[in-house]
C-alpha cells in the first residue's frame, strides 16, 4: 500500500492567496477553454447537481461559471468567487445562456452572508485551493441552513492507496493544492457526510455533508 502524506497548510497563508488569485488571472481564459473542452473534468463536477436539494443555492469558487451554466436556472443562486477576472469570465458565460445569477467577489474566509441562509452549497476543485482548512469550513457550515447540504468534490488519496490515485494525489499537492484530511475535518464538525470516490483511480472525491 502506497505511504500518503497529507499536506501542510501554509504558515503564510494571505501570500499563498496571493499567489493562487495571480495566477487565476493569468490563465483565467485558458483555464475557461480547458474546462469547457475537458470532458472528464466537466463530468467529475457536474456530479454535484444531482444532490442539490432547497431553493436558495450558493457556489463558493465558481471560477469561470461552467457548472453554474448548468443548474443555475432552476434555483435562487448565488456565486462568489476571490477572483475578478473568473467573475468576468463567469458572468459572460451566463449572459450567452440568459441565465440569472447574483455573482459578486469574495473571500470564503469571510463569506458576505447571514447565519443558516443557504439549503445548498457547492464547492468543486476550491478546497485545496484555501490555506485554512478550518476556517473555510467553519464559514461554509455557518451560512449553510440545519439539515442543509454542503456538496464537495475535490482531489485526495484512494482510500485503497493505488499506486496511480495515489500518485494524482501528490501531484496535485506539489502543484501548490493543500491535499487534506477531509475525514477528519468533517469529524472535527460533527457533520454526517459520505465520501465517493467518482474518477482519476479514485483521486476524485464527493462529499456529501448534511449540516446539524
Amino acid at each position: 500500500m502506497e505511504q500518503i502524506d497529507y499536506s501542510k497548510e501554509p504558515e503564510n497563508k494571505i501570500e499563498f492567496t496571493r499567489r493562487f488569485d495571480k495566477s487565476y488571472s493569468k490563465y483565467a481564459k485558458i483555464y475557461d477553454l480547458l474546462v469547457k473542452i475537458f470532458p472528464i473534468w466537466k463530468k467529475w463536477i457536474c456530479q454535484v447537481i444531482p444532490y442539490i436539494e432547497g431553493r436558495k443555492v450558493l457556489e463558493v469558487s465558481f471560477g469561470t461559471g461552467y457548472l453554474l451554466t448548468k443548474y443555475a436556472a432552476q434555483y435562487q443562486t448565488y456565486g462568489i468567487d476571490l477572483n475578478k477576472d473568473l467573475i468576468e469570465i463567469t458572468k459572460k458565460n451566463l449572459e450567452k445562456k440568459n441565465i440569472k445569477a447574483n455573482l459578486q467577489q469574495g473571500n470564503v474566509e469571510k463569506l458576505p452572508f447571514k447565519n443558516n441562509f443557504f439549503d445548498s452549497i457547492i464547492n468543486t476543485m476550491a478546497f485545496t485551493g484555501y490555506p485554512d482548512g478550518k476556517l473555510a469550513m467553519n464559514e461554509l457550515i455557518r451560512v449553510l441552513k440545519p439539515k442543509g447540504k454542503l456538496i464537495i468534490v475535490d482531489f485526495n488519496y484512494p482510500k485503497n492507496r493505488n499506486r496511480i490515485g495515489v500518485f494524482i494525489a501528490k501531484f496535485m499537492g506539489k502543484s501548490g493544492d493543500i491535499i487534506r484530511d477531509m475525514d477528519k475535518l468533517f469529524k472535527s464538525f460533527n457533520l454526517e457526510y459520505t465520501d465517493e470516490e467518482i474518477g482519476a483511480f479514485g483521486s476524485v472525491h464527493l462529499y456529501i455533508a448534511k449540516n446539524k
